[in-house]
């Protein structure tokens, strides 16, 4: 059974840093594209960013680049978000999602299938 669980959220002050990690188990990393997502109180779901391993690609929203780095452990199946200088437009509950990819393409875009149960980000002085 495909699980994503997510983890590494808490309460940040402006311009701080915090990593959130997103574990996956019952499938490899190799085959998905792995999605990071938000969602603000009173907000649309937002696609943070995402990456294909198998593809060597890693895209980010613009409001998330050079702020935020994507990344994977394949030794522990999973996957990492790091977010530096953090604003407090970037408090929001943190999905990561999973989708089964075939080909290269715009993983921002995708309709993923598998999601996580969130994480919430809070930064805030």
């Amino acid at each position: 059974q495909l699980q994503l669980v997510e983890s590494g959220g808490g309460l940040v002050q402006p311009g701080g840093s915090l990593r959130l990690s997103c574990l996956a188990s019952g499938f490899t990393l190799d085959d998905y594209a792995i999605g990071w997502f938000r969602q603000a109180p009173g907000k649309g779901r937002e696609a943070v960013s995402c990456i294909m391993s198998n593809y060597g690609t890693t895209l980010y929203a613009d409001s998330v680049k050079g702020r935020f780095t994507i990344s994977r452990d394949n030794a522990k199946n999973t996957v990492y978000l790091q977010m530096n200088n953090l604003k407090p437009e970037d408090t929001a509950v943190y999905y990561c999602a999973a989708v089964s990819v075939h080909f290269p393409r715009n993983c921002l875009s995708d309709k993923y299938p598998y999601w996580g149960q969130g994480t919430q980000v809070t930064v805030s002085s």
